[in-house]
C-alpha cells in the first residue's frame, strides 16, 4: 500500500497543477482547513470530495470488553464526513 502525501508534497503537488509558489499552496491549504473547522457546523461541502457534517448521538448503553459490564454511554455531538458519490465513483470504479 502506497504512503499518505504529507502536507508538503500536497502543497507542492498543487502548486505545479496549479501554477502557485508552494508558500500560496500552503496558504490556500491553511485557509480551506479554517473555512471547514468554522463551517463544519453548518456543514462543509468540498464540491466533487465530500462534506463535514455534525451528528447529534444518542444515548445508549454499551458493554466494557475487559469485564462484560454494562454501562451507559451519554449522548455527544460528532463530526463525520460523508464521501460523495463522483469521488467513490471515481476512486472504486462505476459499477
Amino acid at each position: 500500500m502506497a504512503k499518505p502525501l504529507t502536507k508538503s508534497q500536497l502543497a507542492a503537488s498543487l502548486a505545479d497543477k496549479a501554477g502557485l509558489t508552494k508558500k500560496q499552496a500552503s496558504e490556500v491549504l491553511a485557509i480551506l482547513t479554517e473555512l471547514s473547522y468554522k463551517h463544519a457546523k453548518d456543514t462543509f461541502t468540498l464540491p466533487g470530495i465530500g462534506k463535514l457534517v455534525l451528528v447529534n448521538r444518542k444515548a445508549r448503553l454499551g458493554r466494557n470488553p475487559k469485564t462484560g459490564e454494562t454501562i451507559k454511554i451519554p449522548a455527544k455531538k460528532v463530526v463525520k464526513f460523508r464521501v460523495a458519490k463522483a469521488a467513490k465513483d471515481a476512486i472504486l470504479g462505476s459499477k
